[in-house]
């Protein structure tokens, strides 16, 4: 198993439209295969940071997910709703693996 970190530079002023994004995925990603961990806006501290977190089996399930996310509906409305908004600036993912419990 592995965890996709996904972090977003976004727009401080538009953090309800990250918001709006973030809960765009509660279905649409474990419909597609897999575990939401959760979304996380700026809270305290930088206002432009935020992430998306997820596990999924290995790398070669994660390019299958990718696949049914994009023929998704829900994952193609929230990829046009993000794009059409303009509020992420950036976005980098890194894949780890857990090594305590």
């Amino acid at each position: 198993m592995i965890t996709c970190f996904i972090r977003y530079q976004i727009d401080p002023f538009r953090t309800d439209a990250f918001e709006q994004y973030a809960r765009g995925w509660n279905d649409a990603i474990p419909r597609c295969g897999a575990r939401l961990t959760g979304y996380y806006a700026p809270h305290e501290g930088s206002a432009t940071t935020a992430y998306g977190i997820y596990d999924i089996a290995d790398l070669a399930a994660y390019e299958a997910y990718r696949a049914r996310l994009r023929d998704d509906p829900g994952g193609r409305d929230n990829f046009a709703f993000a794009r059409d908004e303009g509020f992420i600036r950036r976005e980098d993912r890194i894949f780890l693996r857990k090594v305590t419990s």
